[in-house]
């Protein structure tokens, strides 16, 4: 018999460490940065404190700390213009001339009159919502396809149709738990979507379907292309709310890097121009304090930076498991 079964989240199906994913997918991208941050300070630190020659000396002695600062305001000019180069890309998908808009309008509200005949009812306008409805939609079709085909003669066909359905079931309920209170903008509303293997579902139903093609009635048949159709409608809604939130995380992606940097830019130009070697000393803890001030000044300098890597590792992440759309399984399910 035909394994249907697959686990009901990403993952769970993902071949890959457990905390892994949970810091390129579910971690707060804020809380990383500073992870890393803390990462980069404690590892300069420490460097600094195994080399015997003080800081005050080297500061003394040499201009590495104001020439490294001073490279350090090119790049967070550079990246600051960065930024807003990826603030003109995202809207520009949202300028355009009215024809254009109109022809968006009416694309789009062709789909949402098919998602309406699939639901009976107006689709909803909150996205965690709209997914929900059809996932509960392909869950009370696959409910009536098990039901039609339980009339079948067939043992093999009833007990795949129902390890299949058993298996979609449990599958929607974990996905459409998750999107009951996520709000869109936060990871929640993706990561439920994400769950939720409509392309799996694709596959095993058109090959029950074609297994069976030989013992199945009109009704059946029809039953089983509803179900189809109701996980057809998913993908594309998926990945429109995937578009939606990848523009918003870009969003707030360069709305951050210019929160930091501003303060970044300070601290290095403060550092190339205010530094003096002699102006204090001492130690703090058992290290120099000239130490502690360059490796504060230099994490400082680099949390846009960090920022930026930890929001497209989860982006990067996210388009990588959905690269494709329809009935096509990248991972070795």
């Amino acid at each position: 018999m035909k394994d249907f079964s697959t686990d009901n989240t990403m993952r769970g199906r993902a071949h890959e460490n457990r905390y892994k994913l949970w810091v390129l997918l579910n971690a707060n991208r804020w809380w990383l940065t500073g992870a890393m941050a803390a990462g980069i300070f404690g590892a300069l630190l420490l460097w600094g404190v195994s080399n015997p020659p003080s800081a005050q000396e080297v500061l003394l002695t040499t201009d590495w700390v104001k020439m490294s600062f001073q490279a350090l305001i090119g790049a967070l000019i550079t990246g600051t213009t960065l930024v807003v180069s990826i603030n003109q890309l995202v809207l520009s998908q949202e300028i355009g001339p009215l024809g254009g808009q109109r022809q968006r309008m009416d694309l789009a509200m062709d789909f949402y009159k098919n998602t309406d005949e699939l639901l009976e009812f107006p689709s909803p306008a909150n996205p965690a919502l709209f997914l929900k409805e059809l996932i509960d939609a392909t869950s009370d079709r696959a409910r009536a396809f098990e039901n039609a085909v339980q009339e079948s003669d067939d043992e093999d066909f009833r007990e795949h149709t129902e390890a299949y359905v058993e298996d979609l079931l449990e599958n929607a309920e974990v996905a459409t738990d998750q999107l009951e209170n996520a709000d869109f903008g936060s990871f929640a509303v993706m990561k439920a979507a994400l769950n939720y293997n409509y392309d799996r579902k694709m596959y095993d139903l058109r090959w029950l379907l074609d297994e069976h093609e030989d013992h199945l009635t009109t009704a059946q048949r029809e039953a089983g292309r509803e179900t189809l159709e109701a996980l057809t409608m998913y993908g594309p809604a998926r990945e429109y709310i995937k578009t939606l939130y990848f523009q918003w995380s870009l969003v707030k992606l360069s709305q951050g890097i210019l929160y930091l940097a501003v303060p970044a830019l300070v601290v290095a130009g403060g550092m190339v121009m205010l530094v003096d070697g002699t102006a204090i000393s001492g130690t703090l803890l058992g290290i120099d304090v000239w130490l502690w001030v360059i490796c504060a000044a230099y994490t400082i300098c680099v949390l846009p930076f960090l920022l930026f890597v930890s929001y497209i590792l989860r982006l990067a992440t996210i388009a990588k498991r959905t690269s494709a759309m329809g009935p096509l399984v990248l991972r070795g399910d």
